[in-house]
């Protein structure tokens, strides 16, 4: 649980619904009469004579232009150049390991038992046909199809679905396919330029989309529009159109390298080009796990939190303004029983404020924290109760698995 996020729709396109077609536009077709003047051919010499002059001004300011304004306007072509080759390259290269995911899940209606499509985007991340998409595009589906560049069609078989992120893994019978880069997402910058491809609204396959990154670090309360919620964090912000259909496919920097997986969108009248993706790094160490075990192993403490804000921390007089509160709901308990938390000594109520030496802040959850580790490894908890700051070592454990 995390306060103050914010409320954005995963784009999982469940009942692809049709493009509505824009009227056509007819450039040039609204003519209007040139009015012809009465006063002789002097209006037509006069004309003449204005475009020579302009003509042959222009032609002096370019001649006696200062010699750094001109090097100024040709480095800028240059640049734009160089960045539409650059992308033009990147999609070449990346866009053969990017494929469209259709699937159909077995739902329950008022007539009975019915079918309903959906689709999304995934990316290829080893040669025999690994693919990495959100969990949310394929979880519950009763049969995943996947489609890669040249139209041929392969039945995917779900592998495994992260209980503690939204990626899912994917498998295919195929070899030879052609793999992703995958980049190094603690090294993204705010304001870098960003590409996105996917498949757009279900019908629009590999459209591609440019951007930057607008932020960093972001918590999201994701909604895939059928009342599920999902809380997101750490991810990148960015303003490359994510259509519903996207989601699953890769955010790429400027060299080609996957740095990202998109996963959401903000709705609403106010929202503009606000996308959402799921850094690479939080990424691979599922990726190994399902490479060397065929599961996505995730280490594992057993809690349940809010991250602390300060109007929070002011109002119920609380010793620190960072860190997480451990705290259940009336459905949940703060402190799963038999978890490694539990078996620490951790309850309700404590506020963790370090794992080892990584502060715990809303910048940096604890979930994010955690996720860092291995299964097995013993980690120092900094935590404050009934006013003091005390630590206990904890061992973490692998997560129980998600099969639905």
């Amino acid at each position: 649980m995390q306060e103050d996020s914010k409320p954005v729709k995963k784009e999982k396109t469940s009942n692809v619904g049709s493009v509505s077609s824009a009227p056509p536009i007819n450039i040039g077709a609204t003519k209007k009469p040139v009015a012809k003047s009465s006063g002789g051919p002097g209006w037509g010499l006069t004309v003449l004579l204005a475009f020579i002059a302009g003509v042959f001004g222009a032609a002096l300011f370019v001649r006696f232009m200062p010699a750094s304004q001109q090097s100024a306007i040709e480095q800028s072509k240059q640049v734009t150049l160089q960045e539409n080759s650059a992308t033009i390259d990147l999609v070449k290269k990346v866009g053969p390991s990017v494929v469209s995911i259709n699937t159909s899940t077995t739902v329950q209606s008022f007539f009975g038992a019915e079918e309903q499509q959906g689709a999304g985007t995934g990316v290829i991340v080893s040669s025999d046909g690994l693919i990495l998409t959100n969990k949310h595009v394929v979880q519950g589906a009763s049969t995943v199809t996947v489609t890669n560049t040249d139209g041929k069609q392969f039945e995917g078989k779900i592998l495994a679905l992260d209980a503690a992120n939204d990626i899912a893994f994917i498998k295919v019978e195929a070899t030879g396919l052609p793999a992703a880069d995958l980049g190094d997402s603690d090294k993204v910058e705010v304001g870098q330029r960003a590409i996105a491809i996917g498949n757009a609204l279900g019908e629009y396959s590999n459209t591609v989309t440019t951007g930057v990154i607008s932020g960093k670090q972001r918590p999201v309360q994701a909604s895939d529009g059928q009342g599920n919620t999902e809380t997101l964090t750490n991810l990148f912000q960015t303003d490359a159109a994510i259509n519903p259909g996207n989601s699953g496919g890769p955010l790429l920097n400027i060299e080609g390298q996957v740095i990202g997986i998109n996963t959401a969108v903000a709705s609403g009248n106010n929202a503009q080009n606000i996308g959402f993706a799921i850094p690479i790094n939080q990424v691979k160490s599922a990726l190994e796990s399902v490479k060397t075990r065929g599961i996505i192993v995730r280490p594992y403490i057993g809690v349940r939190y809010v991250m602390l804000t300060d109007s929070f921390a002011e109002r119920n007089n609380l010793p620190v303004k960072q860190g997480a509160l451990l705290r259940g709901d009336d459905q949940t308990i703060a402190v799963i029983s038999g978890s490694p938390a539990a078996k620490a000594g951790l309850r309700e109520g404590d506020i963790i404020t370090k794992i080892n030496d990584k502060e715990i802040t809303r910048d940096n959850p604890l979930q994010s924290v955690v996720v860092g580790f291995s299964p097995g490894d013993t980690v120092k908890v900094t935590y404050w109760r009934d006013g003091k700051e005390q630590t206990v070592d904890v061992k973490l454990e692998e997560a129980p698995q998600t099969t639905e």
